[in-house]
């Protein structure tokens, strides 16, 4: 046998004994958007709370966590009242802090004066996100303290700079709501 025969022989050979392996070990394959380990036949996600005063940002945290569900999992958004489990959420902190300046001169009064200005700032949110069995009343999975950061640029104009945070929040919801839906779907 030549050295190219040898490769393609111990190739199928470690290919079915890696196949034995798997069918013995219990290992099995599953359809994408489908619950591992647990039954999961519907969920709800009722609004996330928080105690940010932005007007409307629990909404659109929300909308954006049942989106991520909606467009993945084969598991049907049911309204709380009827559903087995409940993915209950609550924004306990938002942060802003600077990140980056630039330094400004102007002359007052006949002095040189530098001042700095924020380019950009950091936002943090911190989130506890539960599942919750109803139909045994236990907490499925929780974690208290889901972190997510995102920086955007801070404009002369303060609606750019709003709108720019907004898009930053937006991005923050993504993330948070990926993790969500692996940790309810992919955990078990």
């Amino acid at each position: 046998m030549g050295p190219t025969r040898h490769i393609f022989w111990f190739s199928g050979w470690a290919l079915f004994v890696t196949s034995l392996f798997l069918a013995g070990c219990g290992y099995q394959f599953r359809a994408d958007g489908e619950p591992l380990g647990i039954a999961l036949e519907n969920v709800a996600i009722p609004l996330f709370t928080a105690t940010s005063s932005e007007i409307g940002f629990e909404a659109d945290f929300t909308r954006v966590v049942r989106d991520e569900f909606i467009s993945h999992a084969r598991v049907p958004l049911v309204p709380e009242e009827g559903a087995e489990k409940v993915i209950l959420g609550r924004i306990y902190d938002v942060r802003t802090d600077p990140l980056t300046y630039r330094s400004t001169e102007s002359t007052v009064s006949g002095e040189l004066t530098v001042y700095d200005v924020t380019r950009s700032r950091n936002l943090r949110v911190f989130l506890d996100v539960r599942l919750l069995d109803k139909n045994q009343g236990k907490v499925v999975w929780q974690e208290r303290n889901m972190v997510e950061a995102v920086s955007f640029a801070v404009d002369p104009d303060p609606l750019v700079t709003r709108y720019n945070q907004r898009l930053a929040l937006e991005r923050i919801a993504r993330r948070m709501a990926k993790k969500i839906y692996l940790k309810t779907m992919e955990r078990f």
